[in-house]
């Protein structure tokens, strides 16, 4: 019984680390400069036209099985430490929405934060278009319209 609460209390702690991250890049969103903002904006949207260019639709993460949203956590996990390690914090900061995101479809006491962080990013500045384009042309990648925000988490329920 004791080891049946004890790995209770570690898959807990672990729920509420993630609820804790996600929500500390939400409150960093509501306090940061606008150009700030809409650098992780601009990130974010990168990384969802990267996404769709490969074939996956962050749009629908909330659609997909289980095991298609595990490889993108693990795929984004490693890829953020990458970006990180060669300080581009700006870029890891982007993908690291998606991340959240996915977190939050695996476990959905997460999702409160990650709507917060989708409003920010959503209401950030009119740069954000110009960011983009810049990033999608630094990529090598057409000049996408519109902002992309994953279904159901674009507005608070």
């Amino acid at each position: 019984m004791a080891g049946t609460d004890f790995s209770n209390w570690q898959k807990e702690k672990a729920v509420q680390a993630l609820v804790d991250e996600a929500q500390a890049v939400a409150d960093r969103l509501a306090g940061g400069k606008p150009h700030a903002v809409e650098q992780h904006a601009a990130a974010a949207q990168f990384w969802a036209q990267v996404h769709l260019a490969q074939g996956q639709d962050l749009t629908k993460l909330a659609t997909w099985k289980a095991a298609e949203v595990q490889r993108f956590v693990r795929a984004s996990q490693t890829k953020i430490a990458a970006l990180r390690k060669t300080r581009d914090y700006v870029s890891s900061d982007g993908l690291a929405a998606w991340l959240h995101t996915a977190r939050a479809v695996q476990e959905p006491r997460i999702t409160p934060a990650v709507r917060e962080i989708w409003t920010h990013l959503s209401a950030a500045g009119q740069n954000v278009e110009a960011m983009l384009a810049d990033l999608l042309e630094d990529g090598g990648m057409a000049v996408a319209e519109g902002r992309l925000v994953p279904e159901g988490f674009g507005e608070p329920s």
